[in-house]
């Protein structure tokens, strides 16, 4: 017997992400009560231009309370596939068009709890190419070696989930 959905409710419906309790009933025959976030998939990138110097932004994120040093990153949009989005988000957030885009794998940001799967890009043969930022966006952009972005790493100062994880998958690549 497989897991299977008795009800699901949305509760909450918000920008970008919807809340929803789900009535599952288990293989065992007990019925649970799943709280879950809906999100639709998102990007993170590991821009790495022609020196082997990688892109990251910053900017403040309200939940944190403070400014977080990120891997580019964003939200799929409806209609919207992965490339196209991977694109877009690189010249939006940092003002460059990936010529390559390299696929890294893809896992979910908080399975406990939400939907979210998240898919990671190498972005190589950048070039200029800058798209106005989303307008809740203020973002900061740095370049750093591979040495810089694992000392941020090292002392702490890289705490973002996503680009730990990204930084991880590209340097994985490197021969």
């Amino acid at each position: 017997m497989a897991y299977s959905l008795i009800r699901s409710d949305i509760v909450f419906k918000g920008k970008i992400f919807d809340v929803r309790v789900d009535e599952v009933l288990d293989p065992n025959g007990r019925q649970l009560r799943v709280d879950l976030v809906d999100h639709t998939p998102s990007i993170a990138l590991v821009p790495m231009d022609a020196e082997g110097m990688i892109w990251f932004v910053r900017q403040y994120r309200h939940p944190a309370g403070e400014w977080l040093l990120e891997l580019p990153a964003g939200s799929v949009r409806a209609g919207e596939d992965l490339l196209e989005c991977a694109r877009r988000e690189c010249r939006e957030e940092i003002g460059m068009s990936p010529g390559k885009l390299t696929s890294l794998g893809g896992s979910f940001i908080a399975p406990g709890y939400s939907t979210e799967l998240l898919h990671f890009y190498l972005a190589q043969d950048l070039t200029p190419a800058p798209l106005p930022p989303d307008e809740d966006e203020d973002l900061q952009v740095l370049r750093l070696s591979r040495e810089e972005a694992l000392g941020h790493l090292r002392d702490g100062s890289l705490r973002d989930t996503k680009s730990i994880a990204g930084l991880f998958l590209a340097l994985a690549q490197e021969p």
